[in-house]
């Protein structure tokens, strides 16, 4: 399986900050100690072209990040702090989406170390989200005439408030999120499809609504393309998840996806989204069960047992 990753991804946050940044590089390291990554296999991205980003984002929105002028209350509403890296970091990750998307139309499979920052609108950051690297891969690839339909599966515990926004009047999107109903965000704009979950639901109910929703929206959908956001802030011990999923029941849900997808023959592009477990070498081990469940669903690598 080819990847996007870089050490760029990395930007070092305040001492006590909740976003686990060294996630994306102990997620890199874990996948290469377990063979499920060579190092052949590895696309370092560079930054996305502004011209890139101005089919989703505003001019103002990305001349004051560029510019490091974002009003202090844009700032806190990103929940990141503004710095140049952080920026180069961000253009890095939508770079990265677009270059896995590409990957995953020719190989069928492909990830991004990275990405699903679904919380990014047009013309503002939020929930950790700077850019919104789905939506300007989709807008890239429509417009180089590579896919003309998309599908966004967002497991993610957050609604994608950002791709349900960016993608409401478009019906070339279809964006499917099953997500905590009383979760963040507390604004949810509708997307294609939304399947609002109870706190506390463990593996069964899960699944169940799942089995329910997933198989019908891919078959609706009539995808060129999948973006699959893995988020692994459902699990049970995640800080801000209030879901109830075991690491078992993490790996049968990314296994059911990726066999539902691969049944279908629909390239995929595997991509992080949100996760926070106790460390962030925690948080990566669980962000790699996609990744051993995808190397089983694809055959791409010899993956250990879970």
């Amino acid at each position: 399986m080819r990847a996007s990753y870089c050490d760029g991804y990395y930007v070092p946050l305040p001492e006590g900050h909740p976003f686990p940044m060294g996630k994306f590089p102990a997620l890199h390291r874990l996948l290469r100690r377990e063979g499920l990554l060579d190092p052949s296999d590895v696309v370092a991205p560079r930054q996305a072209d502004w011209s890139a980003l101005r089919r989703v984002h505003t001019a103002d929105y990305l001349t004051r990040l560029a510019e490091g002028t974002l009003p202090a209350h844009a700032e806190r509403r990103m929940g990141l702090p503004w710095s140049e890296r952080l920026v180069y970091r961000s253009r890095l990750a939508v770079q990265g989406t677009l270059n896995a998307a590409v990957m995953a139309l020719t190989d069928g499979l492909a990830a991004n170390l990275a990405g699903g920052t679904h919380h990014a609108f047009p013309n503002h950051g939020e929930g950790f989200c700077v850019l919104n690297d789905v939506a300007v891969a989709v807008r890239v690839l429509q417009s180089a005439c590579w896919v003309r339909r998309v599908l966004i599966v967002d497991l993610d515990v957050h609604q994608g408030n950002a791709n349900a926004a960016v993608f409401a009047e478009d019906d070339s999107v279809f964006t499917f999120s099953m997500h905590g109903a009383e979760n963040y965000p507390f604004e949810k704009p509708s997307s294609s499809l939304d399947v609002p979950l109870a706190d506390s639901m463990g593996d069964q109910a899960y699944m169940n609504t799942l089995k329910r929703y997933l198989p019908q929206t891919l078959d609706a959908a009539q995808p060129d393309l999948v973006f699959y956001l893995g988020g692994i802030d459902v699990a049970a011990d995640d800080q801000f998840g209030r879901l109830s999923l075991t690491r078992e029941g993490l790996h049968a849900r990314d296994r059911y996806v990726l066999e539902q997808i691969h049944a279908r023959t629909l390239p995929v592009v595997l991509l992080l989204s949100g996760g926070y477990a106790e460390t962030p070498e925690a948080t990566a081990d669980l962000h790699a069960v996609m990744y051993r469940e995808a190397a089983r669903v694809f055959d791409a690598a010899t993956a250990p047992a879970p």
